[in-house]
């Protein structure tokens, strides 16, 4: 199956770069979508693990990566998901997390992490404030010359606006996440980082 590029994808050299860092026995993509994510980071884990409710997604994953013995995908929300006693080196959410409860997902990914282990997130929040609008106006020209440079291409996955602004997500993130750096993307995008190590 072919490369695509959008907004999400932009940030998928970022997630590499991260995973690359150390070495990973386990990766957790929640909200794998189609699978190129997973696919990108099949050479830095040991097994990859993916979860996605959407069932017509999940059929594109498993067809996307069915060389790669690596990886499990599974057809399941994160609330409902129950991996046992397995922890992993780092669990990543692309344009999934805003289809969850903010606080209760991330307190679960925290508790999943293993002792080193890192949570990215490249989410998306709702422009609600003066700063919000402002930043989103000064990107629009940026953002649309990236969308035609790379021919932005859309998936076909399910979507939903978001309904939490950056100030709420930031101050839920930091109650829960001690040290989380949290910035703000070009492409209507914030990440999330946050290492596990950074609160011992």
């Amino acid at each position: 199956m072919r490369d695509y590029w959008n907004h999400n994808t932009a940030y998928h050299p970022w997630l590499q770069r991260i995973a690359a860092e150390r070495p990973r026995r386990s990766i957790l993509d929640v909200g794998c979508g189609d699978g190129l994510l997973l696919q990108r980071l099949a050479p830095y884990a040991g097994h990859l693990t993916g979860i996605e409710p959407d069932v017509a997604a999940l059929c594109r994953a498993q067809a996307r990566l069915a060389s790669i013995p690596n990886v499990t995908l599974n057809a399941s929300s994160f609330a409902a998901f129950d991996p046992g006693t397995k922890h992993y080196d780092l669990i990543t959410f692309v344009a999934s997390l805003h289809h969850m409860d903010l606080a209760d997902s991330l307190t679960k990914a925290r508790d999943l992490l293993a002792p080193d282990g890192d949570l990215l997130v490249v989410g998306l929040a709702e422009e609600r404030t003066p700063w919000d609008w402002a930043f989103a106006a000064l990107a629009l020209p940026w953002a649309r010359l990236g969308s035609a440079l790379h021919h932005e291409t859309d998936p076909g996955v399910l979507t939903t606006p978001p309904t939490t602004c950056l100030t709420e997500i930031r101050t839920t993130a930091r109650n829960l996440l001690p040290g989380v750096r949290i910035r703000r993307g070009l492409y209507y995008r914030y990440l999330l980082r946050w290492a596990r190590r950074a609160c011992r």
